[in-house]
């Protein structure tokens, strides 16, 4: 039922008012890339929307943007999928900037439908992209280089959640069929009791090791003494960042949206409130290399997690570790 795993291996989830404990709309990047380092920075286009988003390290000129959400409470993110018809050659590696794009002009998921339909193609793009607004709505776009296949959140008391394949392309194809299972068991039952909240996304999801193919999560069961593989988790080495937009409600006004970040492997960090008008020192970038010191020292302590360099090193946990990173996180919430 469920498969493999690629470098970029995402999980997200667009999840219905009615579901969150504050019955605001909730869009969910947990964010894995070739990329360690990443930083949150606003942009201000001449002659259109400001936006917060999540940039990759180094990305001085903030020309892609990851997920993000902008003044008028639009918000976007993506996974990238690997069962659509194949990327063209000319022409890829364009999801980055078309999201950009889109922050900077779309007020609503019909918005980024229009500009979907308008880019010149081949778009350059293999992705789900996940849209929700301070309207109410919310939808996936499966996109390929010359079209899209739009799939609508079906009602407030719903949620969808999307991996590495799309639903409407190549049957059994892609990668991410595990973590779909684990992310739809672990937030399912928050749903049905209206109890999802940006804190227990990333507490409960981004950094559980639940394994839907196992059936348990094998670092609270204790089954392993020292090392564990590195295998279909939600959390992984490849994780750059944990996102949560908390969308406005209708009728509230847009900018109260909250970008909730967590900068890093989710067990190593810290998630942090971000709005179009603040942004917490740290998460921005300084210096030559442009990296955000709050992630720095996420990557730094992922490392520790994660202390074989050679050979194939980085696909075993060291689980003293990770479990004293767990037991910190949960001794500061008592």
């Amino acid at each position: 039922m469920c498969g493999a795993s690629a470098i970029m291996a995402c999980t997200s989830a667009i999840i219905g008012a009615g579901c969150s404990a504050s019955g605001r709309m909730l869009l969910w990047k947990h964010r894995d890339t070739g990329t360690e380092h990443s930083f949150v920075a606003k942009v201000e286009p001449a002659g259109g929307l400001e936006y917060v988003a999540l940039f990759n390290g180094g990305d001085s000129l903030l020309r892609e943007a990851w997920v993000g959400v902008n003044e008028a409470g639009f918000a976007v993110m993506n996974t990238a999928s690997y069962n659509l018809a194949p990327d063209t050659a000319l022409v890829r590696d364009r999801e980055g900037v078309v999201m950009s794009r889109a922050l900077g002009i779309c007020r609503s998921v019909a918005d980024f439908d229009s500009l979907l339909r308008s880019l010149p193609r081949p778009m350059g793009v293999q992705a789900n992209f996940g849209v929700a607004d301070g309207m109410g709505n919310g939808a996936y776009f499966e996109t390929w280089d010359t079209g899209f296949r739009r799939i609508d959140l079906a009602g407030p008391d719903t949620l969808l959640v999307r991996t590495n394949y799309s639903h409407s392309g190549e049957k059994d194809g892609g990668f991410g069929y595990i973590r779909e299972c684990s992310a739809l068991s672990l937030l399912e039952p928050m749903a049905v009791s209206h109890r999802v909240t940006p804190q227990a996304i990333f507490d409960s999801v981004s950094c559980s090791f639940y394994h839907s193919l196992m059936g348990y999560d094998p670092v609270a069961a204790d089954t392993c003494a020292v090392w564990l593989v590195d295998q279909d988790f939600i959390p992984r080495y490849s994780t750059g960042a944990s996102i949560i937009v908390e969308l406005p409600a209708p009728g509230d006004d847009p900018r109260s949206a909250v970008m909730w970040t967590a900068l890093g492997y989710p067990p190593c960090a810290e998630l942090m409130r971000v709005s179009v008008d603040s942004i917490p020192g740290g998460l921005s970038a300084e210096g030559e290399l442009y990296r955000s010191p709050v992630c720095d020292r996420a990557v730094e302590a992922k490392h520790r997690v994660f202390p074989i360099e050679r050979g194939s090193g980085r696909h075993y946990i060291y689980l003293p570790e990770l479990r004293r990173m767990l037991e910190e996180k949960r001794e500061t919430k008592r």
